[in-house]
């Protein structure tokens, strides 16, 4: 399966900080069950290793991957942890090396043209916009367009439910990444049918028929 296999899985690929193990399964299957099949773990806390297995074993036709990949150790960590991609906010040459040795895909992240060509260069046209909102969102990814007629986004940083729909009306928009589906007050309260509704929500929006 490649990346852009993945991304056009979902409009939505929920963007998931896992701060409690016990909140991983429950999680996984309230997003799961609102129709929301590719989840991404940030590796940003202690337990989100142990998260991403948690919720492969709990979803197992889920994809879950692991975000915030920084460096290269962290990628055969993910690997052995079960992620299924990785994705990095953002771009270097080492990181791109990393990529190679596992056997998920990557989506590396862009900011600007200048990082974009060098990811290009490295042969990636699949890519992170972050953060989407301040690199300019959906007149950058406009602009990025013509320059870059082989390139998808999955623009990730500062989207919400109002402003979801904007990007994914864009042709080289293949999906958003967003937090909003899994609040950090729901998770921590275990409100899974409140992030369950939510996740119906996002899974409903869809790129307009071409």
């Amino acid at each position: 399966m490649t990346i852009r296999d993945i991304l056009a899985r979902a409009p939505v690929i929920p963007v998931l900080t896992v701060t409690r193990l016990e909140h991983a399964a429950p999680l996984a299957r309230a997003l799961a069950a609102g129709g929301l099949g590719v989840l991404e773990v940030t590796l940003r806390t202690p337990c989100a290793l142990e998260a991403i297995a948690a919720m492969r074993a709990a979803v197992p036709d889920a994809i879950v991957g692991a975000g915030t990949l920084t460096r290269p150790a962290e990628f055969p960590e993910a690997e052995r942890a079960g992620a299924q991609f990785g994705v990095c906010p953002g771009f270097a040459g080492e990181l791109a090396t990393a990529a190679r040795t596992v056997r998920f895909p990557f989506l590396p992240g862009v900011m600007s043209p200048s990082d974009l060509i060098a990811a290009r260069l490295a042969g990636f046209t699949a890519l992170k916009l972050f953060p989407a909102r301040e690199a300019g969102g959906v007149a950058m990814l406009k602009a990025l367009a013509a320059p870059f007629p082989d390139v998808v986004f999955c623009p990730t940083g500062g989207i919400t439910r109002e402003t979801a729909g904007d990007y994914l009306a864009l042709p080289n928009v293949a999906c958003v990444g967003g937090s909003w589906v899994a609040p950090a007050d729901r998770v921590e309260a275990g409100d899974w049918a409140a992030i369950e509704t939510l996740s119906r929500g996002a899974a409903a929006l869809r790129r307009p028929a071409t």
